[in-house]
C-alpha cells in the first residue's frame, strides 16, 4: 500500500477497512468492529484535545461501521464539531455523517442549523454547497422552517456562483416536496423562472444554441429530458401558434428517433431513447393529437422485441397509458400477439408484469375472452410474486366484459382451481354476489360448482363458493338423480373435516339451509349437528352454530324455517370489491385512471352489484364467522383534520377528543394473556367490561370488541378511539365501524375492526374509550392485543426439512434467543397449547431431544411472507427455558421471541 500522508488521507481508516474485508466470518467481523468501537469511544471520552484530523478519522470509521449495518449511538457531537472547522475535508465528513446518521428529530438539530447558517453566510461557494446538500439530505421540517426564506435569496443573488445556484435550486425543490406549506411562493416563483434564461447550462439555458452541447451526437439530452418533463406539469397550450410549435418539436423528436444511428456506442442510443420516451410521455400527457398518439404507439411497438430489457420494459409501461386514450387504444390492440408472446417468453419478471398490465389495459369486449384465457394459461407457471395480481385482473375483466355469465362463472372456478391460494376473499365474494343478483345464471352456477366439488382435491375457496351457492340454489339441480339433495349434502360434508373453522361455519349454515330446501335430509343433518364433534367442538363459534341450528330445526315450524332461511335478496349496486382491492394494491395512478378512461371511452362494462354483508346464522351473538361476506368490507373512515399530536388513526365520533388517559392498571398483563388466544375479557371495572372475539387468516383479521355497561345508568357520548403511532399506521391497516354513542344500562354494544398486516410491526394500538356516566367524564385506555403472531399460519415439516431450513437461517441477524426463568409451572401440555395458540405448528418427533418443543409457520403480510422456526428447550431442574427463533427477517425474530418468552 502506498504511503498516505496525514494531510492527504486517513491511513487508520484504510487499515480498518482492510481488516474488515479480511475477516473470514461474521463473528470475526463483529469482534473487530466491537474492538474499534471501544477504542473510538475511549478516544472521544478521554482525549479532550483531539485534533480535527483525528476526529475526522474516527467519525469516518463510525460512518463505515453504520453502513455495514451496525447501530451507532455515539459520535454525533464530534461530527457536529467538525462543521465549525475551516478545513474542507473535515467539514465535508461532518456534513456527511449528519446527513446519514442524524435523525430529523435529534436534539442536535439546533446546533446543526447554527453551523449551516454560518456556512451559508460565509459566501464561500464550497462551504455553501456542503450546507445546501446537508439541508436537502436531512430535509426535516425544522430545517425548512429555518432556511426556507434564505435559500431563494441565494438562488437569485447576482453574485452567486452557478454551481451554488444549482445546489440551491435542488435544495429548494427538496424543501417544497417535504414541507410545501413552508416553501416560499409569490414573487420568488416569478423570479426563479427567469433562471431558465441563465447563460450557463448548469442552471439551465433556453437561449444558447443547444447544438453546442452534444452528447454522443444527441443535443443536450439531460436538458431536453428535464424540459419535456417540466412541460408535463402544465396542460396543453391554448394558443394555436404555441401549440403548433410544440407539435412540430415533438414530431421532430419522433422523426429523429427513426433515423439510422450516428454511433454504435450505447451512450448514443441511451441518450436518444431517453429524449424519445420523455417526448412520448408528453404526448400521452396532452392526449389531444391523434396523429402523434398513433405514431408514438407505432414507435413503442418497435421496442417490444428489442434486445435491451430496459427498453422492452419502458415500451410496455408507456403503452399501458396509451391504451387508455380513445385515440390510440385501437393502435395498441394491434400489438396483442407480441405482448402475449412477451408474457410467455420474457425472462425478466418485471417485464412480464408490465405485459400483464398492458393486456389488462388494452382489453375490451372484442378481445376479453382471448386475454382472460391467456392470463389463465400463464397463471399456471407465473411467478408467485404476481399471481395474486393476475387473479384480480382476470376476475375484473371476466366480470366487466362478460356477455354470457356462464363464461364468467367458469372463469372464476378455473382461477380457483389453478391458483386457489392466490384467490383473495374479494374474488369469491364477488362471484357469489353476481350469481345471487342474476337469475339466469343461478342454475348453471349450482350445476358447475357441484361438478367441480367432485374432484378428489378441492381448494378451500371452491368449497366456500360451493357451500354458499348450493345452500341458496341447490334446489335448482335437485331434480337430477345425480345431484339429489342427499348427494349434495354428502359431497359437501366429505370436505368438512379438511376445512378451516370459518369454512366449517359456512358449511353449517349451508346445512341449515338444506333443512329448509330439502325436508327429506332433515334427519341426516340433525344427526350431524347433534354429534359430539359439533356440540362439543373446541371452537366456540362452531359449537354455538351447531346448538342453535339444531334447536332451530327441531322447534321451528315449516313457515318459520322458510322465513328465517329464505333466499338471499339481491345485493345493492356499488363498486366491485375486486377493483377496489386492485386499486389498493397498485395505487390510484395505475388503475383508477385506466378504469375511468375506459368508462369515458364508452366501453360497455357490465356493472356488477356489491353485496352488503350478510349471514344465514341464527346465532344471537354476532361473530366474525357469522358475517361471511363482510371481512375487509368495512367502509373506510372518513378523513378528518389531522390531530395536533400523537398518531390518531380512527376517532369514531368525537369532534375534539380529550387527552388520552394512561393505560389502565393491569392492561399489560391482560395484553400478554391474549398473545396466545383470541377471545376473552380484555378489561373490566365497576362500570365497563370490554370483551374481544377475533379471527385471523393470513394477512387479514377481524376483531369484534364488545362494550358492556355494568350499571343501570346510560353511558352518554360513548366514543371508542383506536390510537396508533406513525410507524404502526404504516405497517398495520385498521378500519372500524361506528358504535352507538348511547349505551343503555345493562346493555352491550359491539364494534367491528377489520385488520390487515401491511408489514411486520412491534407496537400495538391503544384503545381509548371516553364517555359520560352520571355527569362524570370517564376516560379509559387499554392496549389492543393485535400482535405480529396473530398473522401466523402453521406449517407442517418433517425433521429433515426442519433442520435443513434451520441451518439455512444461520445468519446471526436471523436469530433471536432468550434464556429466562419459568414464571409458571412447567407443564408439558400447557406448553404445547401455548405454542399452538401462538400460531405455529407444533412439530412432533422432530427434535432429537423429546423434551424440547419445535414449531414452524409463516408470518403473512400484504407485502411478503416470512418463514419462522422456533425451538423451546426446557430445563426442569433449573426451572428455566431457552427459546430460539429463526426467521428471514431480524425484526420478526426479535418481536416473536419477546412475545413468546413472556408466556412461560
Amino acid at each position: 500500500m502506498p504511503a498516505v500522508s496525514k494531510g492527504d488521507g486517513m491511513r487508520g481508516l484504510a487499515v480498518f477497512i482492510s481488516d474488515i474485508r479480511n475477516c473470514k466470518s461474521k463473528e470475526a467481523e463483529i469482534k473487530r468492529i466491537n474492538k474499534e468501537l471501544a477504542n473510538i469511544r475511549s478516544k472521544f471520552k478521554g482525549d479532550k484535545a483531539l485534533d480535527g484530523y483525528s476526529k475526522k478519522k474516527y467519525v469516518c470509521k463510525l460512518l463505515f461501521i453504520f453502513l455495514l449495518g451496525h447501530d451507532i449511538d455515539f459520535g454525533h457531537m464530534e461530527a457536529v464539531n467538525l462543521l465549525s472547522s475551516n478545513r474542507y475535508t473535515e467539514k465535508q465528513i461532518g456534513y456527511l455523517f449528519i446527513s446519514v446518521l442524524v435523525n430529523s428529530n435529534s436534539e442536535l438539530i439546533r446546533l446543526i442549523n447554527n453551523a449551516v447558517k454560518n456556512d451559508l453566510a460565509s459566501r464561500n461557494p464550497t462551504f455553501m454547497g456542503l450546507a445546501l446538500h446537508c439541508i436537502a439530505n436531512v430535509g426535516s421540517r425544522e430545517m425548512a422552517e429555518a432556511f426556507a426564506g434564505e435559500i431563494p435569496k441565494i438562488l437569485v443573488a447576482g453574485d452567486t456562483m452557478d454551481s451554488v445556484k444549482q445546489s440551491a435550486a435542488l435544495c429548494l425543490l427538496r424543501l417544497y416536496r417535504t414541507s410545501p406549506d413552508l416553501a416560499p411562493m409569490g414573487d420568488w416563483t416569478s423570479r426563479a423562472v427567469h433562471l431558465l434564461n441563465d447563460q450557463h447550462l448548469i442552471v439551465t439555458s433556453a437561449s444558447t444554441d443547444l447544438q453546442d452541447y452534444t452528447y454522443y451526437f444527441v443535443p443536450a439530452p439531460w436538458l431536453s429530458v428535464k424540459l419535456l418533463r417540466l412541460l408535463q406539469c402544465y396542460p396543453p397550450p391554448e394558443d394555436p401558434a404555441v401549440r403548433g410549435r410544440l407539435t412540430e418539436c415533438l414530431e421532430t423528436i419522433l422523426n429523429k428517433a427513426q433515423e439510422p444511428p450516428k454511433s454504435k456506442k450505447v451512450q448514443h442510443s441511451n441518450a436518444k431513447n431517453a429524449v424519445l420516451f420523455e417526448a412520448i410521455s408528453l404526448i400521452i400527457h396532452h392526449d389531444s393529437e391523434p396523429n402523434l398518439l398513433v405514431r408514438a404507439c407505432s414507435q413503442l411497438g418497435q421496442f417490444l422485441q428489442h434486445r435491451e430489457t430496459n427498453l422492452r420494459y419502458l415500451a410496455l409501461e408507456s403503452m399501458c397509458t396509451l391504451a387508455s386514450s380513445e385515440f390510440s387504444h385501437e393502435a395498441v390492440k394491434t400489438h396483442i400477439e407480441t405482448v402475449i408472446s412477451a408474457l410467455k417468453t420474457e425472462r425478466d419478471v418485471s417485464v412480464r408484469q408490465r405485459a400483464v398490465d398492458l393486456l389488462y389495459a388494452m382489453c375490451d369486449r372484442s378481445n376479453a375472452q382471448q386475454i382472460v384465457a391467456e392470463m389463465l394459461s400463464y397463471l399456471e407457471t407465473a411467478d408467485y410474486s404476481i399471481r395474486e395480481e393476475i387473479v384480480l385482473k382476470a376476475a375484473i375483466l371476466a366480470e366487466k366484459y362478460a356477455v354470457d355469465y356462464t363464461w364468467y362463472v367458469d372463469t372464476i372456478l378455473n382461477l380457483i382451481r389453478v391458483a386457489g391460494d392466490y384467490v383473495s376473499e374479494e374474488v369469491w365474494y364477488r362471484v357469489i354476489q353476481i350469481v345471487i343478483n342474476r337469475d339466469d345464471v343461478q342454475g348453471y352456477a349450482a350445476k358447475t360448482v357441484f361438478e367441480a366439488l367432485q374432484a378428489p382435491a378441492c381448494h378451500e375457496n371452491l368449497v366456500k363458493v360451493g357451500g354458499y351457492v348450493l345452500g341458496e340454489f341447490g334446489n335448482l339441480i335437485a331434480g337430477d338423480p345425480r345431484s339429489s339433495p342427499l348427494i349434495q349434502f354428502n359431497l359437501l360434508h366429505s370436505k368438512f373435516h379438511l376445512c378451516s373453522v370459518p369454512t366449517r361455519a359456512l358449511l353449517l349454515s349451508t346445512y341449515i339451509k338444506f333443512v329448509n330446501l330439502f325436508p327429506e335430509v332433515k334427519g341426516t343433518i340433525q344427526d350431524v349437528l347433534r354429534s359430539d364433534s359439533q356440540l362439543r367442538n373446541a371452537d366456540v363459534e362452531l359449537q354455538q352454530r351447531a346448538v342453535e341450528y339444531l334447536r332451530l330445526s327441531t322447534v321451528a315450524s315449516t313457515d318459520i324455517l322458510a322465513t328465517v332461511l329464505e333466499e338471499m335478496p339481491p345485493f345493492p349496486e356499488r363498486e366491485s370489491s375486486i377493483l377496489a382491492k386492485l386499486k389498493r394494491k397498485k395505487g390510484p395512478s395505475t388503475v383508477t385512471e385506466l378504469e375511468e378512461a375506459k368508462r369515458d371511452r364508452g366501453a360497455d362494462a357490465n356493472g356488477g352489484p356489491e353485496p352488503a354483508p350478510a349471514s344465514t346464522s341464527a346465532a344471537s351473538t354476532p361473530s366474525p364467522s357469522a358475517d361471511l361476506l363482510g371481512l375487509g368490507a368495512a367502509p373506510p373512515v372518513p378523513a378528518g383534520p389531522p390531530p395536533s399530536s400523537g398518531g390518531l388513526l380512527v376517532d369514531v365520533f368525537s369532534d375534539s377528543p380529550s387527552a388520552v388517559a394512561p393505560l389502565a392498571p393491569g392492561s399489560e398483563d391482560n395484553f400478554a394473556r391474549f398473545v396466545c388466544k383470541n377471545n376473552g375479557v380484555l378489561f373490566e371495572n365497576q362500570l365497563l367490561q370490554i370483551g374481544l372475539k377475533s379471527e385471523f387468516r393470513q394477512s387479514l383479521g377481524r376483531m369484534f370488541i364488545f362494550y358492556g355497561n355494568k350499571t343501570s345508568t346510560q353511558f352518554l357520548n360513548f366514543t371508542p378511539t383506536l390510537i396508533c403511532s406513525d410507524d404502526l399506521q404504516a405497517n398495520l391497516s385498521l378500519q372500524t365501524k361506528p358504535v352507538d354513542p348511547t349505551v343503555d344500562g345493562g346493555a352491550q354494544v359491539q364494534q367491528a375492526v377489520n385488520i390487515e398486516c401491511v408489514a411486520d410491526f412491534a407496537e400495538a394500538p391503544v384503545l381509548n374509550i371516553q364517555f359520560r356516566y352520571g355527569g362524570t367524564f370517564q376516560n379509559v385506555s387499554v392496549k389492543l392485543p393485535i400482535t405480529l403472531n396473530k398473522f401466523f399460519q402453521p406449517t407442517e415439516m418433517a425433521s429433515q426439512d426442519f433442520f435443513q431450513r434451520w441451518k439455512q437461517l444461520s445468519n446471526p441477524r436471523q436469530e433471536a434467543q432468550s434464556v429466562f426463568r419459568a414464571k409458571h409451572p412447567m407443564d408439558t401440555e400447557v406448553t404445547k397449547a401455548k405454542i399452538i395458540g401462538f400460531g405455529s405448528a407444533l412439530l412432533e418427533e422432530v427434535d432429537p431431544n423429546p423434551a424440547n418443543f419445535v414449531g414452524a409457520g409463516i408470518i403473512h403480510t400484504r407485502t411478503s411472507q416470512i418463514g419462522c422456526l422456533l425451538r423451546l428447550e426446557p430445563n426442569l431442574q433449573a426451572q428455566m427455558y431457552r427459546l430460539t427463533l429463526r426467521t428471514s427477517r431480524e425484526t420478526v425474530s426479535q418481536r416473536l421471541c419477546e412475545l413468546l418468552s413472556e408466556q412461560f
